[in-house]
């Protein structure tokens, strides 16, 4: 049976369908909808709203999405900017809304795209269950742990890219984090200390930034399901810049420790303008472990 904390007043009606036994698949469908409408709240999602964005091309006062794409003194494109996840099959014709965050199709479940799902190792498909079946209650996103950059890209948080030529940053609002991928196509190291970003490198391909990594913690989930990383994994993603307002980043995942084979994936991201990243800081009058008696 799951348990859902019904002191919370979001949550009164997940209790109500729970008393009368509705399946964990409804009830997890529902508080997908739920959780997706409070992380919209416009209170919550940036600073310096509507303060226009320098260097932002625009038609008649709206913004050119498709107009060209900036690009750094190498000539190389530029990948600054904030962004956000971009859930349509497409990209849209005008930016994200800094007062309505959206989710991407994968934030719940990474291979939702893929026809027979992600290829899980018989250990992770089980476990995996277990997490569905138990409304991801050790999810360590909501125990206020730090996000992997590929769950980060399909969460209601928005990103902001800060390019140089040598060093591309990602700065996450959500608890402040951050991540670095040096784009002087260092070495990885042999024997990386496990990190929750691990470590990473790129180089160019034509005017695709290919970055891979190394060194992910084991545990590291990457989608709501519980689907995760572990030590032995490799991500490679291969991030375009298509137009001024959107990336297109194709991930592909070769971890033997938890699939059976390489997957891909493609996370679309949307640019926001006239907005600045907020303060979110995910422990501040964090009950939810301590009501729930979870264990630390």
């Amino acid at each position: 049976m799951i348990q859902v904390y019904c002191e919370i007043p979001f949550l009164l009606v997940l209790c109500n369908m729970q008393t009368k036994k509705f399946s964990p698949v409804v009830i997890r469908s529902v508080l997908v909808i739920m959780l997706s409408a409070l992380f919209a709240s416009p209170q919550l999602s940036a600073q310096w709203l509507h303060n226009p964005t320098k260097g932002v091309p625009r038609v008649a006062g709206k913004v050119d999405m498709k107009a060209r794409v900036p690009r750094m003194a190498d000539g190389k494109p530029d990948l600054s900017g904030i962004w956000i996840s971009d859930p349509t099959p497409v990209g849209g014709d005008s930016p994200s809304s800094a007062d309505t965050l959206p989710i991407s199709r994968q934030m719940q479940n990474m291979g939702v795209d893929m026809p027979d799902g992600l290829p899980y190792q018989p250990w992770l498909a089980k476990l995996v269950k277990q997490r569905k079946d138990n409304l991801s209650i050790d999810d360590p996103h909501i125990r206020c742990l730090p996000d992997n950059f590929l769950r980060a890209y399909g969460l209601p948080h928005m990103l902001k890219f800060i390019h140089t030529p040598n060093l591309l940053v990602v700065l996450n609002e959500m608890n402040a984090g951050y991540r670095q991928i040096f784009t002087d196509a260092r070495a990885l190291p042999d024997d990386p200390a496990p990190s929750w970003q691990g470590y990473s490198s790129a180089h160019w391909v034509g005017d695709t930034l290919t970055v891979d990594t190394i060194g992910v913690r084991n545990d590291t989930w990457i989608d709501w399901d519980g689907s995760e990383l572990t030590e032995k994994g490799k991500v490679r993603e291969e991030i375009s810049r298509p137009d001024y307002g959107h990336l297109d980043i194709v991930v592909t995942v070769d971890d033997p420790g938890a699939y059976t084979k390489p997957f891909t994936v493609k996370l679309r991201q949307r640019i926001v303008v006239d907005a600045e990243l907020i303060d979110e800081t995910c422990l501040e009058n964090e009950q939810f472990v301590e009501r729930m008696k979870l264990k630390n």
